[in-house]
Order: structure tokens, then C-alpha cells, then sequence
């Protein structure tokens, strides 16, 4: 464990020199995936007229007609879920580069600190036993019931997690780790009695939530992701000095007047905050977490003031092409995201353990 903690050299990738370039290209891949993704489904649509339909949203003159069903499609059904796209890969980007940074260890991730699996805990209690929890005279509570539920299992195992690796008010990150391990081991053996007890209507939307998807986006689960991920992402910015500080250690960062236990704790409850709510409303999608902020590592260097941005950005584009190949692959049916996202994560993760070991 003390091995995985050390700062590891990341290679760069040849041509990349230059942030702006890097930022202005990726910019550039996101508006052009939003655009495919938006267009791409039962109903095609081309890139201008997509543009023209924005521009008759935000009053301007589009130069073209702009029919209603097409503007209502974009409206109400594809562009709520493009946005949430971007908005879950960019909130579990930087979670993840934040997590790394502070833990010092390029395996870290939000799964790591048992909030997905408390989320999933909490959501399982509420789809086998929701019927005793919210009675069938309550249509507006048990809507929300389980969005709420998966946020309060998420936040509940991140405390734990914390309070299990703080002694004395210090905080020790390999505990830390040991304790987010051992949550996520009850946290799956609760799913799985769940399951076990679960009826076949039941199980169907456990194993749904738990692969993860996008298909119950609209407007007011984008408000309420955009508003908790622009917050956390604030606060982690505004913390980019001390995680690169924290790379020498936390005995040089404390030196450099860093204060070290108020970084933990505003990254792990931030951690909490934003992976709690996008596992509540998207469910678990794995892998983003862990293998976007190796590639913005890859392309800019260990500095956080880039790191942390470019890991949204990347973040951002990895999701929304990932939905939309679990939309369009298997056409009529829908691929879970989370299995499309472990598909292009778990070779990474592979090859990354491959390769520290020849390094080592």
C-alpha cells in the first residue's frame, strides 16, 4: 500500500505542449460530440439543423424552419440528456483527480470510498422495500424516495469511511483506503440479499441501477447535478495549490502552510456531495473516476490548476460518446452505461497495473 502512495512520473503524450491547444481541442471534440449525440436516434437530425433549433430556443433568427416536433425532441428528450451527460463525466472526472491527488495513489477513485457502493445500498432498500417505506397515498415521496435514499447511503458510507480512518482529528489516508474497501465489501453483500429477496420486477431495476444509465434524464435532475457538481468543482479548484503541495507529502505540504486535515475533509465531503447526488438520480458508472484523470495527467502534467479542468473536460466528452454508443449499439435496445464505461476502463486500468509494474 505504502508503494501506491509514492508520486509516479506520467509519461506525456508527444505534440501536446501547449495548454491552450489541448483546452481549445477538446472544446472542440465536446461541441462536436453534443451535436452527433443530439442528432443521433430514431429521428435524425443534422448537425445545422440542431443549431438552428438552439438558436430559435434562445430567440435568435435560426434562417432556416424549424419545425415543432423536432424542436420539442431536442427540448424535452435529447439535449436534457446530453447536458446530464456532460455534467456526470465531468463531476466524477474531478472527483477522481482529486481523490488521486490527495490520496497520493493513481488507483483511487469515488468507488473507492464507498460512496457509490452506499448509494447502491440505500437505492436497493428503497426498490425491494419501498412499497412499506412510502405508501401507495404518497405518489410525490416515492418519486423522490429513492434518489433521496441512494444520496443518504452514499453520504452515510463516505462519513463512516472518514470517521473510520480519523484518530485524534487526523486523518490517515491508508486507513482511510482499508475502511472504503471494507464499506464496499458490506455495502455488496447487502446488495446481494437484496437481491436475493428481491421479486423479478424488483431485481430488473436493481441491476439497472446498479449498470448505470442516463434514461430517466430532464431538466430538473440537470438543475439539481449542475448546481452540487459546479459547487464541488469550485471548491476543488479553489484547493489546487495544496494537492500539489500534498504530492511531496503531507509533513513538506504542512511545512509549506498547507493545512493538511482541512484539505481531507473539504475534498472527502465534496467527494461525498457530488458522487452521492449523480449515483442517486444516474446510477453507478464506473471506471470515469479513475481512467480521466491518468489522461489529463498524460497530456499536461501532474499540476492540479490543469489537471482538475482538463479532467472535466475529458470527463465531459468520455460520457457523452460513451451514451451514445449505449444508445445507438444495439439499436432498439438500450446498452446500461456503466457497462460501456467499464468496457473502456477496465483495459485501462490493465494496462496502467501492467505497466507500474515494469516501472517498478
Amino acid at each position: 500500500m505504502n508503494s501506491l502512495a509514492q508520486p509516479q512520473p506520467v509519461p506525456r503524450w508527444p505534440g501536446f505542449s501547449r495548454p491552450v491547444a489541448i483546452v481549445s481541442a477538446l472544446l472542440a471534440l465536446l461541441v462536436l460530440s453534443v451535436l452527433a449525440a443530439a442528432g443521433t436516434g430514431a429521428v435524425p437530425l443534422p448537425p445545422l439543423q440542431i443549431l438552428a433549433i438552439l438558436a430559435a430556443l434562445l430567440g435568435l433568427d435560426p434562417g432556416v424552419p424549424v419545425g415543432a416536433g423536432e424542436t420539442s425532441l431536442i427540448l424535452h428528450l435529447r439535449l436534457p440528456r446530453v447536458v446530464l451527460a456532460m455534467i456526470v463525466g465531468a463531476g466524477l472526472a474531478v472527483c477522481g483527480a482529486a481523490l488521486q491527488g490527495l490520496f497520493r495513489n493513481p488507483l483511487a477513485d469515488p468507488g473507492l470510498v464507498g460512496v457509490s457502493g452506499g448509494a447502491a445500498l440505500g437505492a436497493g432498500l428503497v426498490i425491494v422495500a419501498g412499497g412499506l417505506l412510502a405508501p401507495p397515498m404518497f405518489p410525490a415521496l416515492r418519486m423522490w424516495l429513492l434518489p433521496i435514499a441512494a444520496f443518504g447511503g452514499g453520504l452515510a458510507a463516505a462519513l463512516l469511511v472518514y470517521r473510520l480512518g480519523t484518530r485524534a482529528g487526523v486523518s490517515d489516508i491508508t486507513a482511510m483506503l482499508l475502511a472504503g474497501i471494507a464499506i464496499n465489501a458490506l455495502a455488496g453483500a447487502g446488495l446481494g440479499a437484496f437481491s436475493y429477496f428481491a421479486n423479478d420486477e424488483q431485481l430488473r431495476n436493481l441491476t439497472f441501477f446498479t449498470l448505470g444509465g442516463l434514461g430517466a434524464a430532464n431538466w430538473t435532475l440537470v438543475a439539481i447535478c449542475l448546481g452540487v457538481v459546479t459547487l464541488v468543482a469550485f471548491v476543488f479548484l479553489r484547493q489546487a495549490r495544496a494537492l500539489n503541495a500534498l504530492l511531496l507529502g503531507e509533513a513538506e505540504a504542512t511545512h509549506l502552510g498547507v493545512d493538511v486535515q482541512a484539505v481531507k475533509r473539504r475534498i472527502f465531503l465534496g467527494v461525498a456531495a457530488a458522487v452521492g447526488v449523480l449515483v442517486a438520480f444516474t446510477g453507478m458508472i464506473g471506471f470515469v473516476g479513475l481512467v480521466v484523470p491518468h489522461l489529463a495527467r498524460m497530456m499536461l502534467g501532474p499540476d492540479h490548476h490543469r489537471v482538475l479542468p482538463v479532467s472535466m473536460l475529458l470527463g465531459a466528452l468520455l460520457v457523452v460518446l460513451a451514451d451514445l454508443g449505449a444508445r445507438t449499439l444495439i439499436v432498439p435496445a438500450e446498452l446500461p452505461l456503466g457497462v460501456l464505461t467499464a468496457a473502456l476502463g477496465a483495459p485501462f486500468f490493465i494496462w496502467l497495473l501492467a505497466k507500474r509494474g515494469k516501472d517498478a
